[in-house]
């Protein structure tokens, strides 16, 4: 697990992250807030799941608690994007989208961006760690998840 005290990978302008109205994810932003990766698992049948839901997925129990993982996986798919999905990102393109597979909690699946050069070659089943970067001067506060390759 790395923590990046770099420059921010993403260019300011962007809406800022946070929970939704109802709380569901409010967890998983504090969890980033402080470089950890949480994730949902069922109490009753042990399933792992990703994004955050009121019910499991597998046995529709209630009883979901939050647990610490380790940001580490592969890559399960991924994309060079060349075209700008919001105006502050216009001037930086293009980047690599990642599908990242953690196959240590049920290979749930999370979307992220995968630093350094956006032309790099990217392959399928490639091992990735989280890097956590902290917007800590925005109002409100947050961090994001990123995913840098691993040496092999």
């Amino acid at each position: 697990m790395n923590d990046t005290s770099r420059a921010a990978y993403l260019p300011t302008g962007l809406p800022i992250p946070v929970p939704e109205p109802d709380g569901l994810s409010t967890p998983y932003w504090e969890g980033l807030q402080q470089s950890r990766l949480l994730v949902q698992c069922c109490s009753h049948c042990s399933t792992w799941q990703f994004g955050p839901e009121w019910i499991c997925h597998h046995c529709h129990s209630f009883d979901l608690n939050w647990a610490t993982v380790e940001p580490r996986g592969r890559v399960f798919s991924w994309q060079r994007v060349w075209s700008a999905s919001h105006n502050a990102l216009r001037q930086h393109g293009p980047y690599i989208a990642v599908l990242v597979e953690l196959p240590d909690v049920g290979n749930i699946r999370m979307v992220g961006n995968l630093l350094g050069d956006p032309m790099q070659a990217v392959t399928i089943g490639a091992g990735v760690e989280g890097v956590f970067e902290h917007h800590l001067e925005t109002r409100p506060p947050y961090s994001l998840l990123q995913w840098q390759l691993t040496a092999t």
